[in-house]
């Protein structure tokens, strides 16, 4: 392999082509090689809008080019894992959207493809964790500069009502919790080091879609408590509050802040308060250089892929509890 890691992109989805793509063109040690869609004219146009140099008209001639060392995999969530797979298997590093899995059970299959392959990466792409305002954050909780953590509050939610859009049809995997309640369990997860004990969730689905539009929830870790709501039919806005025995944490813009200003953090704790700011930052960039470096054996990945099902697992067990209307250990 190159030193220089040679990306090449399953799909044109919009996340790709209008976020992470532009990013990852930043990140150093690394380029993006190509990208593949079923339809050949759509990847030649995002070949030429992005600057690309090759597109290919299936996934499966990407998978077959030796001169893509590792595959960025945004498809919709039900494509993740066998995709994914399949890059495994053409002998490629993978990145994947999250959430890996629409459900934990898919991991079975996951960890046997990854398993046959130790020599290659696999890991989610959970951009958030690599952000400094989120290391600053995660180095706070830990020093214990609040306290004890008793009470994390999140709420991320926007508005999408249309029923051809990917989040909305339930067949894709989609709905407001495996979508945007990911990072409001990852975070509550990551805050407080552990596992929740119990938890209990209810849940709108809509009546032609079947897919979750709100969810809220509530994750017991013992200690303390996480309550969060998502939503994709109410007014967009994000936001985290952190309280501990001695002070709190409040995070405005927790899951993407705008990659061209600072990113802000709130600390209030000793009667006072500290504001803390990040220089510009794209976490995708970010992201993609640690990938990178794990992949040339200078680094260890962020995300492990038993962080990822211990996530998933934790999502499986909200719909659970809603759809049974109790708390679920």
């Amino acid at each position: 392999m190159s030193k220089t890691l040679r990306w090449g992109v399953l799909s044109t989805a919009k996340i790709g082509l209008k976020y992470v793509i532009p990013a990852m063109q930043q990140a150093s040690e690394t380029t993006i090689a190509g990208i593949s869609s079923r339809n050949f004219d759509k990847a030649r146009e995002a070949a030429h809008q992005l600057g690309i140099p090759r597109a290919y008209g299936s996934y499966e001639d990407l998978l077959s080019d030796p001169a893509i060392d590792a595959i960025y995999n945004p498809l919709p969530n039900h494509l993740h894992v066998p995709e994914t797979i399949r890059a495994l298997e053409a002998g490629k590093h993978v990145l994947c959207e999250k959430p890996f899995c629409i459900n934990a059970a898919d991991f079975t299959a996951l960890r046997a493809a990854a398993s046959k392959h130790p020599n290659l990466l696999v890991a989610e792409a959970v951009m958030y964790r690599h952000h400094p305002q989120w290391q600053f954050v995660i180095r706070q909780v830990r020093n214990g500069r609040i306290g004890e953590v008793k009470m994390v509050q999140i709420h991320f939610s926007y508005y999408n009502t249309d029923p051809q859009n990917i989040r909305n049809i339930a067949d894709y995997g989609g709905g407001g919790l495996l979508d945007i309640g990911f990072y409001c369990v990852s975070s509550s997860r990551w805050i407080f080091g552990r596992e929740p004990e119990r938890l209990v969730a209810t849940q709108q689905i809509h009546p032609q879609s079947q897919v979750d539009t709100l969810t809220a929830g509530i994750l017991d870790f013992g200690s303390g408590t996480a309550i969060f709501h998502c939503a994709t039919v109410a007014n967009a806005w994000q936001g985290i509050i952190i309280t501990g025995t001695e002070g709190r944490i409040e995070i405005p813009i927790p899951f993407n802040p705008p990659p061209d200003r600072s990113a802000i953090v709130h600390v209030y704790a000793g009667g006072g308060e500290e504001l803390f700011q990040t220089e510009p930052v794209n976490h995708f960039t970010i992201q993609a250089e640690a990938f990178a470096s794990a992949v040339a054996g200078n680094s260890r990945f962020l995300i492990s892929l038993n962080e990822s099902e211990a996530n998933q697992t934790v999502l499986d067990k909200l719909r659970q509890s809603a759809s049974e209307a109790r708390w679920v250990s």
